[in-house]
């Protein structure tokens, strides 16, 4: 993983747009490089004003983006923060991901001393759902997405 940065305006438009990718997301979707460019200004804006930590997935022999994983929504006593993440389709279920996201949950426990990680994904996501589970998170059926009642809620306390 690494920061984001210019040169990945390209992947960050894929990963934004692609149908697949985007099966079960609900999003603004970009239509071009311009869109791409509005969303990474967005992003580096909010890391300077620490409303997001972003980065950006990478194979460990090639620096070209694959993928996305962030932190984001931070509670406003700063102890609870959403994380998001998406993979190029061509490279999940290869274990990318669950790397990632346990370095992220290391990062967010150790790093920024939160007490709780939240994650929404979409209720037929079952690849997220099992990548969730495997990284040691658990569904609270009591909760709901507000904004999309189709997503589940699944929680990371800090042990």
């Amino acid at each position: 993983m690494r920061e984001t940065a210019r040169n990945d305006l390209e992947s960050i438009l894929f990963l934004r747009s692609d149908p697949e990718v985007n099966k079960f997301i609900k999003r603004d979707t970009p239509v071009n490089l311009h869109d791409a460019e509005v969303f990474l200004n967005k992003i580096i804006k909010g890391m300077e004003n620490e409303v997001n930590v972003n980065w950006a997935i990478t194979l460990r022999e090639e620096p070209s983006m694959i993928g996305s994983i962030c932190l984001w929504n931070f509670s406003a006593d700063r102890k609870t923060a959403e994380i998001g993440y998406d993979l190029h389709t061509a490279f999940q279920n290869r274990g990318i991901m669950s790397e990632a996201m346990g370095a992220v949950v290391n990062y967010g426990f150790k790093q920024l001393n939160l007490d709780e990680i939240v994650a929404y994904t979409h209720c037929e996501n079952i690849s997220s759902r099992h990548l969730l589970t495997k990284c040691g998170f658990i569904l609270m059926p009591e909760l709901r997405d507000e904004d999309n009642q189709d997503n589940r809620i699944f929680s990371l306390k800090k042990s």
